[in-house]
């Protein structure tokens, strides 16, 4: 018998994973959201995005992965994070504050206006995170072994 099986045919590798993808996926959301209240925030948060894309990818193959997110997808992430990140400094810059002064998003609050920039600057570093990851693990994981 072969020492090496297929991941196919690990089949409590692949339930176990199925189940447990959901949860990771659930925990990141959690990370992200509740990051300005405690510890936690974008990068965590896409960190373990990235685990549970990665570990999907791992057990049920590269090419599942990239059916599920594809490279053009990740290059698009990456930047539109980065985008989203520069834009809400842009836009305090519009309205009359200091770059990524959060304070004049909410002109009536300035305490909501800190938590809402902080909110959608988290979200940018959360979605350039994972993006970032899965552009590394695609990178790494693509290449052919050498003899």
């Amino acid at each position: 018998m072969k020492t090496s099986m297929k991941m196919q045919e690990k089949v409590i590798l692949r339930v176990v994973a199925r189940a447990c993808i959901p949860f990771i996926l659930l925990f990141g959301l959690y990370v992200q959201f509740h990051g300005d209240f405690g510890p936690g925030g974008g990068f965590q948060a896409g960190v373990i995005f990235a685990a549970a894309f990665i570990l999907y990818g791992l057990i049920f193959g590269l090419g599942k992965l990239r059916q599920v997110v594809s490279a053009r997808t990740v290059e698009i992430l990456v930047s539109s994070g980065l985008l989203l990140f520069a834009a809400v400094g842009f836009a305090t810059l519009a309205l009359g504050g200091n770059f990524l002064d959060y304070r004049v998003i909410d002109s009536h609050s300035p305490k909501h206006g800190l938590h809402y920039g902080i909110l959608i600057i988290e979200l940018g570093v959360g979605i350039t995170v994972t993006a970032a990851m899965l552009a590394i693990f695609y990178a790494f994981a693509g290449r052919e072994r050498r003899a």
